[in-house]
């Protein structure tokens, strides 16, 4: 792949080095901004040729801004952020790296199920303000014979059965178009809700799976089961799940995905002790962000030489 010359590129400042060196070594100019918000980007890179996007939103009032724009290059797999249409109609490629974090995010799954079935994050701040009485009356239980259920049976969907397939759980999955799968049994909505011990949420943003999980869903889980979002905030209706978790419906959640992000400091979930928060890392590694930083930089280049992208997800006349 030839340089491309003299193109400026806004990238978040804390994008992983290997991806800026892609960029450097191929004569791109890097504007390190602190967050790609629209403010920033308009602020210090209204001229720019492209665009890396970690999870701030972009649409319109932005992209009509900048006329020189020719791609935005996702760093991830989700693009609810962005205004698909926008960048279509003004020559706008989006972009994402979908094999750069699949198993990743698998692993952070993997490691709320252990969180939640041995209480350890809990225990361990109970530990550190001197309750070590706590662990005793807050038991965990085995995942072993436990029913995993999967929403959503995509790479992390994969990714995750294939992982969980050695704790002899016994795995359920739901996918709106089901498939063979080595690693466990499709089965039907209602039938995933209402089995699973361990559910967990991996479905891209859409308006068919907004608020998939609601009062409906949650009053028909197990009151023993637990529930993990590593897809996005907008498949669980937070305040039915509040409620659920306040009245132990169900008995405890792990999100790392929220309808507003970063999650407002008011939010009632800070008040519950039944719930695991993470901001948004379930990607969160050395090795995912590098893959996802020059997977993000590999498409800027490839648009900015006048090729098509290998995994847009919109289309440019």
């Amino acid at each position: 792949m030839e340089a491309v010359m003299t193109k400026k590129v806004v990238i978040p400042e804390t994008l992983s080095e290997d991806g800026k060196q892609y960029l450097t070594d191929r004569g791109i100019e890097l504007i390190e901004v602190p967050t790609t918000s629209g403010e920033n980007i308009l602020k210090y890179g209204k001229d720019a040729d492209g665009i890396i996007l970690f999870v701030d939103q972009i649409g319109e009032e932005v992209i009509s801004q900048m006329p020189n724009l020719k791609i935005i290059a996702r760093h991830g797999v989700g693009y609810d952020n962005v205004d698909l249409k926008a960048g279509a109609n003004h020559g706008v490629w989006v972009t994402i790296t979908p094999h750069a974090n699949a198993a990743t995010v698998a692993e952070t799954t993997i490691a709320d199920m252990f969180d939640l079935s041995k209480n350890l994050t809990n225990i361990s701040m109970a530990m550190c303000r001197g309750d070590a009485g706590y662990a005793m009356k807050h038991r965990g239980f085995d995942l072993a014979g436990k029913t995993l259920g999967i929403v959503g049976y995509g790479r992390i969907g994969h990714w995750v059965a294939k992982k969980a397939s050695a704790l002899d759980m016994n795995i359920l999955i739901y996918n709106r178009t089901p498939r063979e799968s080595p690693y466990g049994q499709f089965v039907d909505f209602d039938t995933i809700i209402q089995k699973s011990d361990v559910l967990t949420l991996h479905l891209a943003s859409t308006p068919q799976t907004k608020h998939i999980i609601g009062k409906a869903e949650l009053a028909v889980m197990k009151p023993t089961s637990v529930i993990i979002n590593l897809g996005r905030g907008s498949l669980i209706d937070e305040a039915a799940l509040i409620a659920a978790l306040r009245n132990k419906t169900i008995a405890a959640a792990a999100l790392d995905v929220f309808e507003r992000e970063p999650l407002p400091k008011d939010s009632p979930f800070f008040e519950l002790d039944n719930v695991l928060l993470t901001p948004h890392i379930g990607s969160n590694t050395v090795e995912s962000f590098s893959r996802m930083a020059t997977d993000a930089a590999s498409e800027v280049v490839r648009v900015l030489n006048g090729e098509q992208p290998q995994w847009p997800v919109n289309q440019v006349k």
